[in-house]
């Protein structure tokens, strides 16, 4: 029995040596795991990044070094008579290697701030004010760097097209570096500013805009910088309704600072309100339309030219608006096809300078030259 037993035994353990070394092994099926891997391979390992991938990755490596924080810090008088410190952040970028940076003016705003500036790297500056403009929100600064540095080019915000891919970089909350991206939702909008002045012409992007990202780039898919982020909609964050400052407008101060002239905002001094195809047609004008002026101001410009305002005020639907006065229908010899199209043009020109507009006016087309005036300061 003994002798039977350690036979058993022993065929037993011979057999499974042998099929272990001489074949391969499958182990019964309550043995194994699941042969299906836990996880599942990225489609990315396969095809890689799409080219609208690859082409944000390239544009935020590039002006992310070019993107600054800023921190501006104001001493005002309180309630109490005691001289407390206000301090602010948002975003600027810099404009050459040598430390001139674009930001809004809201963000260094105040008499003598200190205002300093960090770098992506993390060096950080004292800066220097050298040119504001209040109306645009916009302000030059200048660092002393001990190396040359990245910065953003300039393209043209009067190209501009609703639909256009943007890409925004700025320090919201704190939170720097941050990229966002979306669409040019639409052109030529017009927006209070916290001192109580109007902010004409914006472009506005669905591209996340927060607290932070004032003075910041807007970037288009080329990555030039066609706008300055500077506001959003309502007075908490991000809700998909951004405003930027188009980058044309900096393009007046710039020159302006460069030629060594005292930079000033023209003025018309006109109120208008734009009428295009049936609703020109319903108020008896060109079916072409334009900017029919509402008031003029007195002593402007636009008085001065014998530009004329509304006579009497009407109810189109559901929009009150006056009618009578003159209808701008071309400007320096550029149709007047768009609601900003005024403020895309004095954003070129300054006090002083000629305008000359082609009016409708008692159902004839004349032309008048204006002489523009300077809007006051803030």
């Amino acid at each position: 029995m003994k002798v039977r037993t350690l036979f058993l035994a022993a065929l037993i353990a011979g057999g499974f040596i042998w099929v272990t070394t001489t074949r391969k092994w499958d182990p019964p099926k309550f043995l194994r795991g699941d042969s299906k891997p836990i996880w599942t391979e990225p489609v990315m390992a396969k095809t890689g990044l799409t080219a609208d991938e690859q082409s944000n990755i390239d544009i935020y490596k590039f002006a992310h070094n070019a993107t600054v924080n800023i921190s501006s810090t104001v001493y005002r008088q309180s309630w109490f008579g005691q001289v407390v410190p206000s301090e602010g952040t948002g975003s600027g970028f810099l404009l050459d290697a040598d430390g001139r940076i674009l930001t809004n003016n809201h963000v260094v705003s105040g008499r003598a701030p200190e205002i300093y500036v960090t770098m992506a790297d993390k060096t950080r500056h004292k800066a220097k004010l050298l040119a504001r403009d209040p109306q645009n929100d916009l302000a030059l600064l200048q660092i002393q760097p001990k190396k040359k540095l990245p910065f953003l080019r300039l393209g043209d915000s009067d190209v501009l097209q609703v639909g256009q891919k943007v890409l925004a970089i700025g320090n919201p909350f704190g939170l720097e570096g941050t990229l966002t991206t979306g669409v040019i939702s639409s052109l030529g909008r017009q927006l209070n500013n916290e001192q109580g002045g109007v902010l004409e012409g914006l472009v506005q992007t669905d591209a996340a805009i927060n607290p932070g990202n004032s003075g910041g780039p807007l970037l288009d898919s080329q990555g030039s910088v066609i706008g300055v982020n500077t506001a959003i909609l309502g007075p908490g964050g991000n809700i998909g309704i951004g405003f930027a400052m188009p980058v044309n407008r900096a393009k007046s101060m710039l020159e302006a600072y460069q030629s060594g002239k005292r930079f000033g905002r023209p003025r018309l001094g006109v109120t208008i309100y734009p009428v295009y195809g049936d609703l020109a047609e319903l108020l008896e004008l060109p079916a072409e339309g334009g900017l029919l002026i509402q008031d003029v101001g007195p002593g402007s410009a636009a008085e001065q030219a014998g530009l004329r305002g509304a006579r009497r005020a009407v109810v189109v639907g559901n929009i009150e608006m006056g009618v009578g006065g003159d209808l701008i229908m071309a400007i320096d010899g550029a149709p007047a096809d768009r609601a900003d199209a005024l403020t895309r043009m004095m954003s070129r020109k300054r006090p002083g300078e000629a305008m000359e507009l082609s009016i409708f006016r008692g159902g004839k087309t004349m032309k008048v030259n204006v002489t523009l005036g300077e809007a006051p300061e803030e």
